[in-house]
């Protein structure tokens, strides 16, 4: 029998981690950051001096992430044609 290891995100995650938890795609996911996000809010840059940059690898906030879909507003129906 194999051992099972059941893993928790943490409050900030990996684009890879987010897309496994949220559903978003990687395209979903850079233009929200690109035209919804605030960065420090829903993402942040980070680098280990503590002193990233614009090309610093991304870390996202799950929970900021979560309260963005829920605040969508419902699709709005296409009209059908005959």
């Amino acid at each position: 029998m194999s051992d099972m290891i059941q893993l928790v995100p943490n409050k900030w995650v990996s684009e890879k981690v987010l897309m496994a938890i949220t559903g978003l795609t990687k395209n979903a996911i850079r233009l929200a950051r690109e035209t919804s996000w605030m960065e420090g809010k829903e993402y942040r840059h980070y680098s280990c001096d503590c002193q990233p940059k614009d090309n610093s690898p991304i870390l996202y906030n799950r929970h900021e992430v979560d309260r963005w879909v829920e605040r969508q507003q419902p699709a709005i129906p296409r009209k059908k044609s005959a």
